[in-house]
């Protein structure tokens, strides 16, 4: 199962009901957040989730609004007594900006490490397989895909017919090889078919491109920013490199998503709800994200 909520829905600024875009999924009690706003800590403390098992952070660009909450997220993390290291995902620049952030954060009981991206590569954390993609905003930003891989069945009958005792099954069952009596068994002895795992996408602050329809492909639940809901605001989202809730329907539509959430909304837009038709016009299971809304997903049949 994979655990995700909304932090945060809001863009530029932050509104007394609406924080700042952020998203936290969580994973056999292992979590990652998604952006970290100013206040992320705030809503994540309501949300009541816990800090000490974040132990990962995915950046996808440095405008305020998505990565000044990381000051105050690394110290809330280390007052929960966290020893363990945590890795924060970015952007090429990764690196300067947090250290430039952690000016007024020196000292942390965890080590913290940066790992940039240009796009395109893969990484694992928490039992969760990550990988990214340049999208287009006025600065480098990335969009991010999480996959949580389901285990094979194991055939209890293969296993049988090759005589391998019972006590040595769950470690096939774990896709670890196994010895016995002088031969070696590989998992693919006894595990039937790869099975569909669960994916999550997160995509904001950009400008539709040809990709992000492959790169959300048969996702779960697409959370994508619709910072305007107004067909009639389509010049503002050219010019500031941003999303419609059209625009992100249509992704969700061409890339086959189960589900969408519109999130980073602009703070003009103080009732996306009046706007929810719009995208669900062109993609029907759209939904207008709230902070701390929650979902879990489960794996099918």
């Amino acid at each position: 199962m994979l655990d995700v909520c909304l932090v945060g829905t809001g863009g530029m600024m932050p509104l007394p009901d609406r924080w700042l875009s952020s998203a936290v999924v969580r994973v056999s009690g292992q979590m990652a957040l998604l952006d970290c706003g100013e206040g992320t800590q705030i809503s994540l403390k309501m949300l009541g989730w816990g800090f000490k098992d974040i132990s990962a952070v995915l950046i996808s660009h440095f405008h305020a609004d998505h990565v000044a909450g990381l000051v105050g997220l690394l110290l809330m993390i280390g007052n929960s007594y966290r020893e363990e290291e945590l890795t924060i995902y970015g952007p090429l620049g990764l690196q300067r900006v947090v250290d430039g952030l952690r000016t007024i954060a020196p000292e942390l009981p965890f080590p913290v490490r940066c790992q940039e991206l240009k796009g395109g590569e893969t990484f694992h954390f928490a039992g969760i397989e990550g990988s990214c993609l340049m999208v287009d905003h006025a600065v480098s930003c990335l969009a991010y895909s999480v996959y949580v891989r389901r285990g094979r069945r194991f055939s209890a009958e293969k296993a049988r017919a090759l005589n391998i005792p019972v006590e040595l099954w769950k470690t096939l069952q774990q896709e670890q090889p196994v010895e016995w009596q002088g031969r070696w068994y590989q998992p693919s002895d006894v595990l039937l078919e790869p099975r569909r795992g669960l994916k999550l996408c997160y995509i904001t602050d950009t400008r539709p491109t040809s990709a992000l329809p492959t790169f959300v492909r048969d996702s779960d639940l697409l959370v994508c920013e619709g910072m305007y809901g107004d067909p009639a605001d389509h010049e503002k989202a050219v010019e500031n490199k941003h999303l419609t809730f059209a625009e992100a329907a249509q992704i969700a539509r061409r890339g086959k998503a189960r589900e969408l959430w519109l999130t980073h909304f602009s703070p003009s837009l103080m009732e996306p709800e009046n706007y929810l038709e719009v995208a669900r016009s062109i993609f029907q299971n759209t939904v207008v994200g709230r902070d701390r809304m929650c979902k879990t997903l489960s794996f099918g049949r």
